[in-house]
Parts: C-alpha cells; structure tokens; sequence
C-alpha cells in the first residue's frame, strides 16, 4: 500500500459524499487508501480491494507465525530434521 498523503487523502465526510465517485477512481489510481473524517475525527478509511486482500493475507501470515512461535515456546514444536522427513514421506506416499 502507499503511503498516505496528508493533504489528499484525508477528506471530510461531506467532501466525499458529493464526491464519491471521483475518491473512489482515486483509491483504485493510487492504491492509497482515504481516510474520511466526521466532526475532525478519522470515521472510516476506504481502501481498493486489493490492497485490502493483501492486507488480510499478512495479517493471516503474522497471526500463524504467532501461533507457531506460541507452539514452539511451549515445547510442541519438532524438530527441522523431523519436519522434512515427514514432508518426504508424505510426498512418496
């Protein structure tokens, strides 16, 4: 994802609704998300899809690292050895 350009893309609430079509061609240009803001305060960001998916997808990959090193730490891991003759088995199988 880019980065957040401050002057473009923060925009009042009301700023996007009577512009909604012309931030949204502006998400999917960029690839930067918009961050709408309601009474000053940041109410809602609007992202291209894709940006999203990816986003989702490193947050799944961070959350089975954490679970892995949380596995590891309490003694439930094996060893790499045993891992990949695992593996091997499995694919001669």
């Amino acid at each position: 994802m880019s980065r957040l350009h401050l002057d473009q893309d923060i925009q009042p609430l009301s700023d996007f609704r009577a512009g909604a079509a012309s931030f949204i061609r502006q998400v999917n240009e960029t690839r930067r998300p918009i961050v709408i803001t309601q009474r000053g305060k940041g109410v809602a960001v609007v992202l291209d899809v894709a940006e999203y998916e990816s986003m989702q997808e490193k947050i799944e990959l961070l959350e089975e690292i954490q679970k892995a090193e949380d596995q590891l730490s309490m003694g439930l891991g094996i060893s790499n050895s045993d891992a990949r003759a695992q593996v091997l088995k499995s694919i001669k199988d």
